[in-house]
């Protein structure tokens, strides 16, 4: 299933995200920057033509064909600043999806993407709504994964993103296609089974 599939990297670049997690430790936004060297360099297994890279606070930017020796620019292109408007980044990476299946150039096995974030988004509806929306279009369970990736230790996140893992059904998805999991459960997992998470969620 990881094979013949795209992936699509979302980056919280908010200003909460030049927050340390301990007293004198890396900032969330240098935690980022390893777990999407890491991802990228995993994904290029699968994916050799490069991973689509999001990075978003107000507004988005979208980087094509990332390879994992493109990372460190990304990261060094942007700091961390602004609100955290996800719900105009993720409809814009479904919608961009939905438009390539249409003309064919989505890989067999769909897409996944994967949102890194620390904190809870401008507007909660607004992101439910655009996943529900996605859900609706989509023809069979497995063809897109959205996974949230929470960097960071804040209890209002943590519990948006739980909704999203389980409620989104029950407020009219087709399918779940939301898997949510924190820095803590990464640390005993290595990234492929948090990437096989996403999908086999």
């Amino acid at each position: 299933m990881l094979e013949n599939r795209d992936y699509t990297l979302i980056i919280d670049k908010s200003g909460s995200m030049a927050t340390p997690d301990q007293k004198g430790g890396k900032n969330r936004w240098f935690t980022a920057h390893e777990s999407t060297f890491a991802l990228a360099s995993k994904c290029e297994q699968f994916d050799p033509d490069g991973i689509t890279v999001y990075v978003f606070s107000g507004k988005f930017k979208r980087y094509e064909n990332v390879t994992s020796n493109k990372v460190s620019q990304i990261f060094v292109e942007n700091d961390p600043s602004g609100t955290t408007d996800l719900a105009g980044v993720l409809k814009h990476a479904t919608d961009n999806y939905f438009e390539r299946k249409n003309v064919g150039q989505t890989k067999p096995n769909g897409e996944t993407i994967l949102v890194i974030t620390d904190g809870e988004p401008d507007d909660r509806k607004a992101v439910m709504r655009v996943i529900i929306e996605a859900s609706r279009r989509m023809e069979r369970d497995e063809e897109l994964a959205l996974s949230f990736i929470q960097v960071g230790t804040d209890q209002q996140a943590t519990r948006f993103l739980k909704v999203l893992d389980d409620e989104l059904q029950s407020a009219g998805a087709k399918f779940d296609i939301c898997d949510t999991i924190t820095m803590e459960d990464m640390e005993d997992m290595s990234l492929s089974e948090v990437l096989l998470n996403a999908i086999n969620d």
